[in-house]
């Protein structure tokens, strides 16, 4: 299997409830306090890791207001809960968010190194710039950083951690208790970096792990956030309505990757974000779905997270039946605007009211995979065959659903004979099929 290509799965968890399940916490199967709740964490990675899934993905932001949905209300650090899972479980890779607006690159690559050691190898960073203005002022700053800003940071920022991991040449430390050598130094490399946005001596105090460096994926869409993705991710979180547009994104991050930055394009796995419903039936299935979506996301939660993309503006304060606030879009220019403006410009092209645009978002929520058990291996494959994806990103959303996926799904995908039957590597990097990137110093010896 490491020599073929092969389906690609994650798990995303979404505790009380996320973006769209404002209320997916009235389950009675979810904890109230899930997501603070490390047994409940720990539940879901292992059972992933039953599936044979190669991620755990936790998302985060750091900036809330009383909108905001459950999970992001009170949720415990990725980083910090990732280290927690690596001790419970032995192969599932473990992918946590950090922003690079808002972090120092020492000290956030350190805690990334440790997280790959303390896992042996299993850690991942997905990198963000952060689209919630707010956030700058948790920060002490007045105002967000603008696009140019955000990613001309995040480029150095990704280059500087990868830089940082290689500090020791991986047989750096020679422990001889005969000789009395600890460390051969001639194998520590210090940095020097002075870039345009960052001065960092270094080196880092830690090894790389066997894996080298964690993975890194990436999910901005805008053309700024597609050519970040394309120079540095490894895997790229993003979503996609149709098969098309998947085949449009596909295409275009990988061209990117080779034609802009001379990567190897199976070196960037694309990973849709996806709700699957199992059910015994399609219809049963689709029934769920409804259910699930009268009860998990109602029309005044969708209103009051409206406002996100565009810097958390609120919304609620217009007439729903009046023509949908155009010159709002000016609060999302330092935020989601990408997301604000495609909000924008549809409601406008349609002429719908607020009402007709937030009742829109909620219709978008509906997923091509819903089914039974079959009908929902069937679609995964057909998205993956048509090559608008590598794999997905599976939302953990009802726990029943979700152990459906793994028991009833997951197995036909592997009969069909597009998805791993075993751990075929201890690192997440091995069973991503990625290389490990050589040490930069061992390199040119």
């Amino acid at each position: 299997m490491r020599n073929r290509r092969q389906i690609h799965l994650g798990a995303v968890p979404y505790g009380t409830g996320g973006p769209g399940t404002h209320t997916l916490w009235l389950d009675p199967d979810i904890p109230g306090d899930a997501s603070v709740n490390i047994d409940w964490f720990t539940d879901v990675a292992r059972l992933a890791e039953r599936g044979l899934f190669d991620l755990l993905f936790i998302v985060d932001s750091q900036f809330i207001t009383p909108y905001s949905p459950p999970h992001y209300l009170n949720r415990l650090e990725p980083l910090t809960l990732l280290s927690a899972l690596a001790v419970q479980t032995s192969r599932i890779g473990l992918v946590g968010t950090a922003t690079t607006s808002f972090n120092s690159p020492f000290n956030l690559t350190r805690r990334l190194g440790s997280l790959d050691l303390i896992s042996r190898g299993r850690a991942g960073w997905n990198v963000v710039t952060t689209g919630d203005a707010g956030t700058a002022r948790n920060y002490g700053l007045d105002e967000h950083y603008d696009y140019d800003t955000r990613y001309g940071r995040a480029h150095e920022y990704v280059e500087l951690a990868r830089a940082l991991w290689d500090s020791y040449e991986d047989d750096a430390f020679v422990r001889n208790r005969e000789t009395g050598q600890f460390l051969d130094r001639s194998k520590q490399h210090r940095l020097d970096h002075d870039g345009a946005f960052f001065r960092v001596q270094g080196p880092l105090n830690l090894v790389r792990s066997q894996q080298g460096h964690p993975v890194i994926f990436q999910a901005g869409d805008s053309d700024q956030g597609r050519d970040l993705g394309a120079s540095v991710g490894e895997g790229i979180f993003t979503h996609a309505a149709d098969i098309p547009a998947g085949q449009a994104f596909y295409k275009d991050m990988k061209t990117r990757a080779t034609e802009r930055f001379g990567r190897d394009p199976d070196h960037l796995l694309i990973l849709p974000g996806v709700q699957l419903v199992v059910g015994d039936t399609d219809a049963d299935a689709r029934e769920l779905e409804a259910a699930n979506h009268a009860s998990d996301h109602t029309f005044t939660a969708a209103l009051e997270e409206f406002g996100r993309p565009f810097g958390w503006h609120d919304f609620t304060a217009y007439d729903l039946d009046a023509p949908f606030p155009g010159e709002a879009l000016v609060h999302g220019e330092r935020s989601f605007y990408t997301q604000a403006k495609a909000i924008t410009e549809r409601a406008q092209r349609n002429g719908w009211t607020l009402r007709q645009a937030v009742e829109a978002t909620r219709e978008r929520r509906k997923s091509e995979f819903v089914g039974s058990p079959e009908t929902v291996a069937d679609k995964l494959i057909e998205w993956w065959e048509a090559r608008a994806c590598d794999g997905f990103n599976i939302a953990v959303d009802h726990p029943a659903n979700f152990r459906r996926v793994v028991e009833e799904v997951v197995p036909i995908l592997q009969d069909r004979g597009v998805f791993r039957t075993e751990y075929t590597a201890e690192t997440l990097r091995g069973n991503l099929g990625l290389p490990i990137p050589p040490n930069r110093h061992s390199a040119t010896v």
